[in-house]
């Protein structure tokens, strides 16, 4: 039978189609087609603290956005300075090593503060920067305790200046997809939250002797997004940790760890971290509820592609290596924001709350897994 019949109007005559809002690339395209945000006023004056991993991550972003006046970059390994003014064509940014970084706070100039050194100087460049009335950018965790941070954040309330805490997770485009449609109650009462996450590149254990732990300096990210997806915080915490990586546990601290998480609503929460895997970089989540389930899985760089040969299964090409590529967007999008909040624009996303509570969950976990008790927050 023909199906001429089928075949109705000319798709001319009819509306056009709706752009899903979760094609993010679409609608950036349309924002830059029609020129949306060219009155946003004039560039924001930055200095960047730290060029190492999370530095380079974030010039990718402001080095050539037109929101950015880039003054400074305060950098302490100076056999750097040439090749980074070379590559990144940076001919009017001046560069700092920390002892100078004074000429950074004194500067009008400068509006705003990336900070992407080791976590160990976050606390002290936060405070000096909001005292000298800059805004911050300040990579997690702002402080290495729960009253560390608290101490940045009254400070930045009583001099008036937006303090940001980048969580970059909450900037990634399906994990806000995922946000939304709980929200909208698609899984209705959200029973279970789960996170598997495993990193592919260790980190430098000069890094991981200055970084406040495990649970302060890596799970504090699955810690966030669970907060942020169940929408309250935990009442009840037990961790276990264990070190398989004999240069990890000289330094007394976990490579593999398992977190579970009491909720006053009844949801649970489960976290399972590791600092290496042979098979990339593994970032899944799941969120269940009484009306269904919502996941996300790994992604693929070359999503399309797959090998069939032999009798063999079916081959995919491999996931993300790790962070700065599985999550490009993220820092995009979360640093688009900050500057948009400098520019009076939006405001800022991540509560002090959240902050605060992370910070104190993080820690909590820690005591858990030392002890070996379960630990209750009373909030």
């Amino acid at each position: 039978m023909s199906t001429l019949q089928f075949k109705g109007e000319s798709p001319y005559k009819l509306p056009p189609p709706t752009v899903p809002e979760d094609d993010y690339l679409y609608i950036k395209f349309n924002k830059d087609f029609n020129l949306e945000g060219c009155e946003e006023g004039k560039p924001v004056g930055l200095a960047l603290f730290g060029a190492g991993r999370a530095g380079t991550i974030h010039l990718r972003t402001i080095a050539k956005n037109v929101r950015v006046k880039l003054h400074y970059i305060v950098e302490d390994v100076q056999e750097k300075w040439d090749k980074l003014k070379r590559y990144w064509d940076l001919p009017d940014t001046v560069f700092l090593t920390s002892v100078e970084a004074d000429k950074v706070y004194k500067d009008l100039r400068v509006d705003a503060v990336v900070i992407a050194t080791p976590t160990k100087y976050h606390e002290g460049i936060v405070l000096k920067a909001l005292e000298h009335g800059k805004a911050v950018f300040c990579e997690k965790p702002i402080g290495l305790t729960a009253e560390g941070t608290k101490k940045c954040y009254e400070k930045a309330k009583k001099v008036g200046k937006p303090l940001f805490a980048a969580f970059n997770k909450r900037y990634d485009t399906a994990y806000a997809a995922v946000k939304r449609r709980v929200e909208q109650g698609e899984v209705g009462h959200l029973r279970m939250f789960k996170a598997s996450v495993k990193d592919s590149q260790l980190a430098p254990v000069s890094y991981l002797k200055g970084s406040g732990g495990f649970f302060v300096d890596s799970v504090i990210h699955e810690l966030d997004l669970m907060v942020w997806f169940v929408g309250e915080y935990p009442t009840t915490v037990s961790a276990i940790g264990k070190s398989n990586i004999p240069e990890i546990e000289e330094i007394g601290d976990y490579d593999t760890v398992v977190a579970t998480f009491g909720f006053p609503s009844g949801a649970i929460g489960i976290i399972d971290n590791c600092r290496h895997s042979t098979f990339g970089y593994d970032q899944r989540i799941e969120v269940f509820g009484s009306k269904g389930m919502i996941k996300v899985d790994n992604e693929h760089p070359c999503h399309s592609i797959e090998t069939l040969a032999g009798l063999d299964a079916t081959k995919r090409s491999p996931i993300w290596y790790t962070f700065p590529s599985r999550y490009r967007n993220a820092y995009n999008n979360e640093m688009e924001h900050f500057l948009s909040i400098c520019q009076g624009i939006d405001k800022v996303l991540i509560s002090e709350s959240d902050v605060l509570a992370t910070s104190r969950i993080a820690g909590a976990c820690t005591e858990s897994a030392r002890t070996g008790k379960i630990v209750t927050l009373k909030w």
